[in-house]
């Protein structure tokens, strides 16, 4: 049996990156979610070991779609000068299970991430919130800047790294995109509306009590419980949106060592579709969006990038 004809060309991330700005993103999820998509119904996410890392498989459907991403992830690249995250997405028909397109995992990937910190920030934060502490200087932190400035535009966005030269070549490219991007004079998120982490920090990035009262907090840089990037002033003082609580349980170390150390009760764990339906009221102080990353976002923005290239 020949499927060749059933195989998609592949899409790759310049033309993903194309076919769904920010905006077009942050609708896809924000659609998913209103449509009754309940984020707690999908599989977990499957680590297969690997002799060069491994494996990440997350597979999801929806409506008229469904889909999988294979994800490679493999420490050992970057020394090679290769990437070192890797992968594909597969979108097929649900009715069929026919491919429908195939598309760049890893670009895929930073549009979804950043689009969900967007989306999160949209319903937190005030309407004037322009003011941005990004900490990292990698393609996410970038990502992140674009994506928030579609939904609160930017006055002023500072820039922390470990490193003068990666911070700067992140100024520059936050520049190139129109944002006013510059290097952060410190690391304290005083004065800040926003704080976005977007780094591979194993402890936490600043201290919590010098949040603003309004501030909105947003951390994406891991998936496993031993790492954080946000301490317990940050849980203390923070209402706590995540994706799904019990994600955020299994893989996001800011909710998880918390929430172990008796912090941050289960019941102080809001989600992503409360706040974006409106079943949710947020209280006053400073708000903490954690996101590990979930199939279902990877499925709403891969349909929406194929109906719009099909088009």
């Amino acid at each position: 049996m020949d499927l060749s004809e059933d195989l998609p060309t592949l899409t790759d991330g310049d033309a993903l990156q194309a076919a769904c700005p920010p905006e077009a993103a942050i609708g896809a999820l924000r659609g998913a979610l209103r449509s009754g998509l309940d984020p707690s119904a999908g599989p977990p996410r499957t680590h297969v070991p690997t002799s060069a890392g491994q494996l990440l498989l997350m597979p999801a459907e929806h409506g008229a779609y469904a889909g999988v991403k294979v994800a490679g992830v493999a420490p050992g690249n970057p020394a090679r000068g290769l990437p070192r995250i890797t992968g594909l997405y597969l979108l097929l028909d649900a009715a069929t299970l026919r491919p429908l397109a195939l598309l760049d995992g890893p670009r895929l990937t930073l549009v979804r991430t950043s689009a969900v910190s967007a989306l999160a920030v949209d319903h937190l934060a005030p309407p004037d919130a322009g003011r941005m502490l990004v900490f990292g200087t990698g393609p996410q932190a970038v990502a992140h800047a674009a994506a928030v400035h579609a939904v609160r535009p930017l006055r002023r966005l500072d820039v922390a790294g470990r490193r003068p030269e990666a911070v700067a070549a992140c100024v520059r490219s936050c520049a190139g995109l129109g944002l006013p991007a510059r290097a952060a004079a410190s690391a304290s998120p005083r004065g800040a509306d926003l704080v976005v982490c977007c780094t591979s920090a194993t402890e936490p990035l600043f201290d919590g009590a010098e949040l603003e009262e309004h501030a909105t907090v947003v951390a994406m840089g891991s998936h496993t419980t031993d790492a954080r990037e946000t301490d317990d002033a940050t849980v203390r003082r923070a209402a706590v949106v995540v994706e799904d609580v019990g994600a955020a349980l299994r893989e996001a170390g800011d909710v998880v060592i918390p929430h172990r150390a008796g912090l941050l009760p289960r019941e102080r764990l809001h989600t992503l579709a409360d706040l974006v339906t409106g079943r949710l009221d947020v209280p006053a102080g400073p708000r903490f969006f954690k996101s590990v990353g979930m199939a279902w976002q990877d499925l709403a923005v891969a349909a929406r990038v194929h109906e719009r290239t099909r088009a």
